[in-house]
């Protein structure tokens, strides 16, 4: 488990303080961490498992980090705590460069939910908490998530759930009225360009962040992932796209093809959002994602009525951007869309 002070990311702090302030002894059994994703909310559930488990919490409620528990837990091996995510796709056990290559994240099976009910009914091996921690918890299909409400209604008195979520509309409403649900906000811009400066992104900053919705981890794991570099070479070739769209398609195939990590939808995801900020910008004046990267020239002849339908009709390409039949034939469709958007308006 990453081991990291939840106190450091001190736009949470609000949030720890009212759900610690009143002591250990006092935290809900079932909790749901609600938000934009990077903001904090799997840190921060991290440490709230690792400081329900600590065997010497300090008087500031932080973990010790050097009890047998936590070294345990740091380990990934502690006997009474279990993590679960979501599966990847059946398609990426092909093999183990494949794998790297096609591995996308898939479902919380209800085997996952169903192997949780010995632990939680059985005794703890350190005479203490037992903590459930569920990452992505709307990966959960209807049957995942009705077994865990079972679990959830009557928990033993040392059980602990923690849920995470970055898309509250996809949690059984039923899951949520078992559990406290604690929202996260984005920080404001200085708070998260401080943090980035000191996770060793300085340069450029404020741009990612505002292409993230302000969310600084987003964009920390980005860099760690090294997908700074495509994101970049997706703007490029969108602020001054070839007219011809398989040149385009091209580029794009090329892209994708250089780099394991920028996948399908990540590029469809950052076409989108383009088209977006084109037309905020023709009908606002603003733009909303892309502020820190220079605008393309003509943009006030295009049309804001076209842009838009071009944006609503790309939510069918991320339906089926992670499994494209044929992937320049798809590349090749996707810029013909664009690029019919990006002509400009007859008067």
């Amino acid at each position: 488990m990453q081991y990291f002070d939840i106190k450091q990311l001190h736009w949470n702090g609000l949030i720890r303080d009212q759900l610690l302030g009143q002591g250990l002894d006092r935290l809900p059994h079932a909790v749901l961490l609600v938000g934009l994703a990077g903001v904090g909310k799997t840190a921060f559930s991290e440490q709230l498992a690792a400081l329900l488990l600590c065997e010497s919490v300090g008087s500031d409620l932080t973990a010790c980090g050097d009890c047998q528990a936590c070294r345990w837990l740091d380990a990934g091996n502690h006997p009474d705590f279990r993590r679960v995510a979501p599966e990847g796709d059946d398609e990426a056990e092909e093999g183990a460069a494949e794998k790297a290559k096609k591995k996308t994240p898939g479902i919380i099976r209800i085997a996952q939910i169903r192997e949780l009910e010995a632990f939680v009914f059985t005794g703890s091996h350190r005479n203490g908490n037992r903590v459930v921690l569920v990452t992505e918890a709307d990966a959960m299909p209807p049957a995942a998530a009705n077994s865990l409400l079972k679990m959830l209604e009557e928990p033993p008195s040392s059980v602990y759930f923690i849920l995470v979520s970055s898309k509250t509309k996809s949690i059984l409403p039923t899951i949520r009225s078992r559990c406290r649900v604690i929202p996260f906000g984005a920080p404001d811009a200085a708070a998260a360009t401080a943090w980035l400066a000191s996770a060793g992104l300085e340069k450029q900053a404020a741009r990612y962040l505002q292409l993230a919705g302000g969310a600084p981890m987003r964009v920390a794991e980005w860099k760690d992932q090294g997908q700074l570099a495509p994101i970049d070479a997706l703007v490029d070739s969108l602020i001054s796209p070839p007219a011809d769209p398989i040149a385009l398609a091209t580029r794009w195939d090329g892209l994708l093809k250089g780099d394991a990590v920028f996948r399908m939808e990540n590029l469809v995801e950052g076409v989108q959002r383009w088209l977006f900020d084109l037309a905020q910008e023709r009908m606002a004046g603003e733009v909303r994602y892309h502020v820190g990267w220079p605008r393309p020239k003509g943009v006030e002849n295009l049309s804001p009525i076209a842009l838009m339908a071009a944006w609503r009709e790309i939510n069918q390409f991320r339906r089926s951007a992670r499994h494209p039949l044929n992937q320049l034939l798809f590349l090749e469709n996707l810029a013909a869309h664009i690029l019919r958007a990006l002509r400009p308006a007859v008067p």
